[in-house]
């Protein structure tokens, strides 16, 4: 199955800054939630964000999906996507390397 990397970043960057409006939390609680469906299901291997709140603020996923069309529905049904909260883009991505158990190390 393909792997594609996902970027957003968010259409409102003072949002990371200023905080969230009560529809910003609204959405983003339901992009997370997809986030952890998809994850449950399989398609999502990782997600995150970087932890700085200037306007070059972004997120990332790695999603396995079995074409470009897939993926292009995976991100149209982003709830952050869909209600324009993030604008995304996504590649098709090769992980090289990959050591989970890393992951758990301090």
């Amino acid at each position: 199955m393909p792997t594609y990397i996902y970027r957003i970043q968010p259409v409102r960057p003072e949002m990371l800054s200023a905080g969230l409006t009560a529809e910003e939390t609204r959405i983003t609680g339901e992009h997370f939630d997809y986030l952890q469906r998809l994850m449950r299901e399989g398609a999502l291997i990782l997600a995150g964000r970087t932890l700085n709140s200037d306007y070059s603020a972004f997120g990332i996923a790695i999603f396995n999906a079995r074409d470009d069309e897939h993926m292009r529905k995976i991100t149209a049904r982003d709830p952050g996507v869909a209600q324009k909260l993030f604008r995304a883009e996504w590649f098709p991505y090769r992980i090289a390397l990959h050591a989970p158990e890393n992951g758990t190390k301090e």
